[in-house]
């Protein structure tokens, strides 16, 4: 049988430590429920003493109807010379009303002659007192040995004592904490070894990130015998983060063959809602997605190369280390002037489009001009399916643009008084009808900014005749200069993330607009993004054979 491994996920208390983190006590809760639900077995909340935000998260967490999860408070050994029922931090970790809690003292001797400035003794009576505590108040008790391996890499006796202190006082599980994330795999391994066999309770491991080990260490550590393993969700924390429960949780699972997250009667259980779980943290973090994340990233298993499309195509293995649905992910193909044949039709295959040599011909050399000219639709996926749909004939156009024009007042006035310049887009539209006729909307619409205005114009102009575009938001607008020597003559390539939630399934798509004016590249992204989201809510379409046959139109 499997070995059943915990998660313990410090995303709500050492994530939030990572610079740009912020959560708001409803973000909290909201994480909490989701990883409940994927099964992860410890969930610690935060600090209870140590702002208003934790203290309130704490008390309404107790309405939340938690299936599997134990949430637990964190706090500090009782300070130097001060009885444990005397201490506040002890005090507060109580009050919290968690089931279990988990305290952090200290195993280095450099941090207690150096930085606390206390004998020894000392130390281990603060470990011991404040486990027995907690312990004798009917708490589950979790001791981090914060820096253990540096502590046991200095001087292991007094190391491996202070483990000794808290499993003697009734922890249930003391974890070995590589704070400064400076150790390596193979002494991690052998320090948990000597660690077990000091002491009569199980450990964990705990890692930071800052030599890009976290994850190696954490798998380490558990081949070597650790039951418990604490991270955060997409290794976001302090410096360069913790170890991430994601990779964690699928190297453990896919490729080890532990039990973990939701009992093994239930399948693969949370492993297949990693990538949702993911992304719900980043979203909910306000933080950007990391592309290249293993397992769960966009670009986890994309393919651009055309001879590894080409290879994958007749067998996934062969460039992928597993399916990509086992964690929730998908396979992506990237289409670019790398792309070969193979890119093209595994792209048009997706598009339920039927490809002929002359058509794949035809879409590739498209691609290859107009990658030449600054486009880069590996990361477009929506203006790439809108190229296709042109290239064979498929495409319908929701509205017809005739010319938009932006204006910009600045006065000396404006920039006196601190106003931001006024910015007016006004734009004119031919919406084809039902029976044959053209709908002409020219509208005019304020903004903050060109970009900003130009989208308020273009949604006043089409949400009477669409009103599906209500669901319809962007997320992201990215600028990049594609040939810098040219200055501010240079051409720009913008690219825009756009969220859909109405009919269907929510989406996320991107579209690309280049040009030598930042505004006209950012108003053909910015079209083409309105015109995919109103093709994904449309009826569906005609086939190349029952269309009409159009000349294929440039992407402007």
């Amino acid at each position: 049988m499997s070995r059943r491994v915990q998660l313990y996920d410090t995303t709500l208390r050492d994530g939030s430590q990572g610079e740009g983190v912020t959560f708001s006590v409803q973000d909290k809760l909201l994480i909490t429920q989701r990883l409940d639900e994927a099964g992860f077995d410890f969930i610690e909340g935060g600090f209870p003493l140590s702002n208003p935000k934790d203290a309130e998260y704490f008390q309404r967490v107790r309405d939340l109807d938690l299936k599997h999860a134990t949430v637990c408070a964190f706090g500090l050994t009782r300070r130097k010379n001060t009885a444990a029922e005397d201490d506040v931090t002890l005090k507060a970790l109580v009050d919290a009303g968690t089931p279990a809690v988990t305290v952090v003292g200290k195993t280095w001797d450099l941090h207690v002659n150096e930085i606390m400035r206390i004998d020894r003794a000392e130390n281990l009576a603060m470990i011991a007192d404040s486990v027995a505590f907690l312990k004798a108040e009917g708490k589950r008790v979790i001791y981090d040995a914060e820096h253990f391996f540096d502590g046991y890499r200095a001087n292991p006796d007094f190391a491996l004592e202070t483990l000794r202190a808290a499993a003697d006082a009734g922890a249930e599980i003391v974890v070995l904490c590589d704070t400064n994330g400076g150790s390596l795999p193979d002494f991690v391994a052998r320090a948990v070894h000597a660690a077990r066999e000091a002491i009569r309770c199980p450990v964990g491991i705990h890692c930071h990130n800052d030599s890009d080990l976290a994850t190696a260490n954490t798998l380490a550590a558990v081949q070597a015998g650790a039951i418990q393993v604490q991270g955060t969700i997409n290794g976001i924390g302090e410096r360069c983060g913790n170890a991430d429960l994601i990779a964690a949780a699928a190297n453990l699972a896919l490729k080890l063959d532990f039990d973990v997250l939701l009992p093994a009667q239930d399948g693969a259980g949370g492993v297949q809602h990693l990538t949702e779980l993911s992304r719900f943290v980043y979203e909910t973090a306000n933080l950007a997605l990391r592309r290249g994340q293993p397992f769960v990233g966009s670009s986890a298993f994309a393919h651009k190369g055309g001879m590894h499309v080409h290879a994958v195509n007749r067998l996934a293995s062969s460039y992928e280390h597993i399916d990509p649905a086992k964690v929730g992910n998908e396979r992506r193909i990237l289409v670019s002037e790398l792309s070969g044949r193979s890119n093209i039709v595994a792209a048009a295959t997706k598009l339920k489009i039927d490809a002929d040599d002359a058509l794949m011909r035809t879409v590739l050399a498209k691609v290859v001009e107009l990658e030449h000219a600054g486009y880069q639709f590996e990361a477009a996926e929506a203006s790439f399916e809108l190229l296709v749909k042109k290239c064979a004939g498929t495409f319908q156009s929701h509205f017809n643009r005739d010319h938009y024009r932006v204006n910009i007042e600045s006065g000396q006035e404006t920039r006196v008084a601190g106003e931001e310049p006024v910015t007016e887009a006004s734009i004119k539209l031919r919406i084809p009808m039902p029976d044959g006729s053209e709908e002409v909307r020219h509208e005019v619409a304020e903004g903050d900014g060109p970009i900003n205005a130009l989208d308020a114009a273009l949604r006043k102009a089409l949400l009477p005749v669409y009103p599906q575009l209500a669901e319809v938001t962007l997320t992201d607008y990215k600028v990049r200069v594609i040939n810098p020597t040219e200055g501010t003559a240079a051409k720009v390539r913008v690219m825009i993330e756009s969220h859909g939630s109405g009919p269907g399934e929510p989406a996320d798509w991107s579209t690309v607009g280049v040009s030598e004016n930042v505004v006209e590249a950012s108003w053909l992204a910015l079209c083409d993004s309105i015109e995919y989201a109103l093709a994904r809510t449309a009826a569906p379409e005609a086939t190349a054979e029952e269309s009409v046959q159009p000349p294929v139109p440039s992407p402007s």
